[in-house]
């Protein structure tokens, strides 16, 4: 939806200045700089900011409401909406996507990466029946400057020798496997959780805030590519599946 008005202002102001304070609110949202739950200016504080009508400042906080980028409340001011995205359940996504979908810019860090014998843990979430060399990655996800989704990731160097010699540090495991691997089998499974001390630090939200857990595994040929748990803040995200009626 555009933030900008093609008809003329009520009132007497000019087409230019409802523009700025669009552009200028939609900027501080967009880059990060008022977080979800910030509290817009009142409207009396922005027509003397911009030194326009009251009916000018409404005009572009509706609009902005309309965008979905703030959330007005009775008696109470308009304030940063927290963004929500969806994501479709039998989908193999980027993440790159979901975030520009919401018009946000994405970024990508990889925390940690590590070289291994799987362990008895790795096997079992990978479903390997013998031991071999894994990849274990760890990831951050941002939309504007906040985290998005933390994802903890294991390859199987024996289905994907080359992720070995991969560094991850300027694109993410996901699309690079997408690119690389042909997947035959996906699964998923859904879950909450209440986020610890280090997934809460990652995310930037308070220990044992609700967080959305979504873990995939993919076969390439029945052989077993890679183990993901993507950790999302629950009141950020909504998982989306459509259905057909099954064919009997």
């Amino acid at each position: 939806m555009s933030l900008v008005e093609t008809d003329d202002i009520e009132g007497g102001e000019s087409l230019s200045l409802h523009q700025r304070i669009l552009s200028d609110i939609r900027e501080k949202i967009l880059s990060g700089a008022w977080a979800p739950g910030h509290r817009i200016p009142f409207e009396h504080e922005l027509t003397a900011q911009y030194n326009c009508s009251r009916m000018t400042v409404n005009k572009a906080l509706s609009q902005l409401a309309k965008a979905g980028l703030i959330e007005r409340r009775r008696r109470s001011g308009s304030f940063v909406r927290q963004p929500q995205s969806q994501a479709a359940v039998l989908e193999l996504h980027d993440i790159r996507i979901e975030v520009e979908a919401l018009g946000l810019p994405y970024r990508y860090e990889r925390l940690g990466r590590v070289k291994r014998r799987s362990s008895a843990e790795d096997r079992a979430l990978l479903g390997l029946s013998a031991p071999g060399q894994v990849l274990a990655l760890e990831s951050l996800h941002f939309a504007g400057e906040r985290p998005f989704a933390l994802e903890k990731r294991l390859i199987n160097l024996s289905a994907v020798a080359e992720a070995g010699e991969e560094e991850f540090l300027d694109i993410a495991p996901g699309p690079w496997l997408i690119g690389r691997v042909p997947w035959s089998e996906a699964e998923h499974r859904i879950r909450a959780m209440a986020a610890d001390d280090a997934i809460a630090d990652a995310l930037d939200i308070e220990a044992s805030a609700p967080c959305l857990v979504v873990e995939r595994r993919t076969w390439s040929a029945e052989h077993p590519v890679t183990h993901v748990r993507f950790i999302y803040p629950a009141e950020s995200h909504t998982l989306v599946a459509r259905f057909t009626p099954s064919q009997g």
